[in-house]
């Protein structure tokens, strides 16, 4: 842990794990290179609705096992629930010491601003009144990820540049545009009007930070992205917040070889039985 960069609040989303678009890979270089006193997992965090056994490689094993080493010196975790993962909201309310299911969090800072934190898909209108169309269109955006995969190897092959068509056709098509713009603006007024000073979401898979004047007054709107595409996570040091890009970090591809030694079986349950007869 010594070579970790020590931050109060780390926020991830939309990581997707179990689907082939996951990039496991480099969100477990991300995690063995932080140690958050608070670490939110903001939703989609494992894609029940897509969930593929034989897309669940080592490698997303091992972003559950970095999440544990976390929690295990000390990082406090609180998972917040998406539509991805919607099945875990009946457990909504389990917690322990050091982590939490939930559906929001209301989170006061050490600089005494509060933030209101929650996935998104509640001010998602496909959510509430087309479901399933927003589950075909979950699938269409795989299909659109695997051709980016095959599209990117051969362009890496012509020594050609990184491709995304699934961010361009999100930037281009007119609708897409709008419901981002709304979505943000919802978001803001609902957060404005409760006196929260930050908003803060996922979902959308398009990492933000901006401030943003609404009817009830200035709030600070941040997203945190997703691990698909943008391989982004919102960072706050004590002082400022931060969208951490992973692309923009050369020296993450080459680092984090580090392995994390995990706590053995026995180890574990000496823990686990302390923990339960400790009152």
């Amino acid at each position: 842990m010594n070579n970790r960069r020590t931050l109060e609040v780390v926020v991830l989303s939309d990581m997707h794990l179990g689907t082939f678009g996951c990039r496991s890979k480099e969100l477990t270089q991300y995690l063995r290179s932080i140690h958050p006193k608070t670490l939110i997992l903001n939703g989609d965090i494992i894609d029940i609705w897509q969930f593929n056994k034989r897309l669940w490689s080592r490698s997303h094993t091992t972003v559950i096992k970095e999440i544990i080493s976390l929690l295990s010196t000390g990082t406090r975790v609180f998972y917040i629930t998406g539509n991805h993962d919607e099945m875990i909201r009946r457990y909504t309310g389990f917690k322990t010491d050091t982590f939490a299911i939930v559906n929001k969090l209301v989170w006061t800072l050490s600089n005494g601003q509060k933030a209101w934190i929650f996935h998104g898909d509640v001010f998602d209108i496909m959510m509430e009144h087309s479901k399933w169309l927003t589950r075909m269109g979950a699938v269409g955006y795989d299909i659109l990820i695997y051709i980016n995969s095959v599209a990117n190897t051969v362009s890496k092959w012509l020594g050609k540049g990184h491709i995304s068509f699934s961010a361009k056709v999100k930037d281009k098509v007119k609708s897409a545009v709008k419901y981002i713009n709304k979505f943000e603006n919802i978001v803001a007024e609902t957060g404005a009007k409760n006196n929260f000073d930050y908003v803060i979401c996922g979902h959308i898979h398009k990492p933000e930070i901006s401030k943003m004047s609404t009817e009830n007054g200035e709030i600070t709107y941040l997203n945190s992205g997703d691990w698909i595409e943008n391989l982004t996570a919102l960072e706050f040091d004590g002082k400022d917040w931060d969208v951490y890009h992973y692309k923009d970090n050369p020296d993450m591809h080459e680092a984090s070889t580090e392995m994390t030694v995990f706590p053995s079986y026995q180890e574990i349950f000496a823990s686990l039985k302390k923990e339960i007869i400790t009152f």
